[in-house]
């Protein structure tokens, strides 16, 4: 039997569950000395060792062996490896392991990563997934991913009921089985499904395929004063993949919404890293699936005010994700003659630019 020190919010029932693949067993608390908390991938705070720390954390008795290989499996996920540790309980010293990280990281604070029902057991399921099968390094290398998913799952489920279109709810289809048919940095499922048609009729067993995104921004920096738009220029897969003659393309500056953040926080964190940009206002234009027959990826979409001189334009992005971009300023005529050539063909930005248009005599009389 081994007993295991943990603390919140892998502590907590649901979390702990999906992570240990069985309802938690009894938990007492332990006062802990020389331990210190750090948070880790912006979601699950996890120990280190620090002689001035002190802390209170849940011990459990595993006497399954599978158990525990899966609670070790998740800690090498988040960076974590078994050591032997003491506490207090009830008076009395108590020995165990705990799951600690070599060095303590930045602080991030982030209430949802404590939410029972929220992103962290979904990152969790995710990961749980892998075990078997995946060496935990390969998956500690998708958490950004991970993570980013189970937070736009968790966003989509605030929504308000629709006035026009059907409200069926996501629980009236029923799922019989569903595969990861596609597992690496992006991940595709394969569903077996019924859902209610609109006779009042269930359709037949369907298999459909869909790609599951993330949220992500999509933001058009517009400078009112000089009447000119920014927009970055790099090779895309999709392009390339369909074979179009010239796979390098246009577009405004685009980027997935980390979990743990805003879209207006990714707005501006992606106009620093792509373009430079401090932006000094924005302006939410829409929020939408960009191709609801296939994917799950969701685009919230704005327009970004900011100074746009000569100077601007350059080369911008992130070495460590391989980013090779150049930036352009374009006058607003320049950027609308964009459509009319056909050169402009990706989506969001034909959006974005036709909505500029017209709100444009709005926007630069309040500049």
């Amino acid at each position: 039997m081994s007993r295991i020190f943990l603390l919140d919010p892998l502590a907590a029932g649901p979390l702990l569950q999906e992570v240990l693949g069985q309802p938690p067993m009894s938990r007492v608390l332990v006062e802990m000395e020389g331990v210190g908390v750090t948070t880790l991938n912006t979601a699950f705070p996890m120990p280190h060792v620090d002689e001035t720390g002190r802390t209170t954390a849940t011990a459990i008795d595993i006497e399954d062996a599978g158990v525990y290989d899966r609670l070790s499996f998740f800690a090498q996920v988040l960076g974590a490896h078994p050591v032997p540790k003491h506490g207090t309980m009830d008076g009395e010293e108590v020995s165990g392991i705990l799951f600690v990280t070599d060095a303590p990281s930045e602080r991030i604070e982030t209430d949802w990563a404590h939410d029972p029902a929220g992103t962290a057991v979904l990152a969790a399921r995710e990961i749980m997934g892998y075990y078997g099968r995946l060496p935990a390094q390969d998956v500690a290398g998708r958490m950004s991913m991970i993570l980013s998913r189970a937070a736009a799952t968790c966003a989509a489920m605030v929504q308000q009921p629709p006035e026009t279109r059907s409200a069926t709810p996501h629980d009236a289809v029923t799922v019989h089985a569903q595969e990861a048919t596609h597992e690496g940095f992006f991940l595709t499922r394969t569903y077996d499904l019924q859902h209610p048609r609109f006779d009042g009729t269930i359709s037949p067993r369907l298999s459909r395929e869909v790609f599951i995104g993330t949220d992500a921004v999509i933001v058009l920096p517009y400078d009112p004063v000089r009447d000119r738009v920014l927009l970055v220029e790099q090779f895309r897969m999709g392009p390339f993949a369909r074979g179009d003659t010239y796979p390098w393309v246009l577009e405004p500056v685009a980027g997935r919404v980390d979990a743990g953040e805003t879209p207006e926080t990714a707005v501006r964190r992606e106009c620093e890293e792509e373009a430079g940009l401090t932006l000094s206002s924005l302006e939410h234009v829409t929020s939408h699936y960009c191709s609801p027959g296939a994917s799950s990826e969701f685009f919230h979409c704005y327009i970004a005010f900011a100074d746009l001189p000569d100077e601007a334009a350059g080369l911008g992005g992130v070495a460590s994700e391989h980013e090779d971009i150049r930036t352009h300023i374009l006058s607003f005529d320049q950027a609308m003659g964009l459509l009319s050539s056909g050169e402009a063909n990706i989506g969001p930005m034909i959006l974005l630019l036709l909505w500029l248009d017209r709100e444009r005599p709005r926007l630069r009389g309040s500049a």
